[in-house]
């Protein structure tokens, strides 16, 4: 499984793609609460971004 590209894999690249932009946001959030960074709205367009590429990837995927 782990030497396979992901397009093989039978999970798909959905999985994949929406942990991905979780550990985004999870990370943002733990460096609030261990670091006191600061939530600006720079950090949270930039969640939001990567939240919408992977709307659009998995809407692509699915016309396929």
């Amino acid at each position: 499984m782990f030497g396979r590209p992901v397009a093989e894999r039978r999970c798909g690249c959905g999985a994949a793609i929406d942990t991905a932009w979780c550990g985004v946001a999870l990370t943002a959030l733990g460096a609030r609460v261990f670091f006191k960074d600061a939530l600006t709205r720079r950090v949270a367009a930039g969640v939001g971004l990567v939240a919408a590429g992977v709307l659009i990837i998995e809407l692509g995927a699915a016309a396929h």
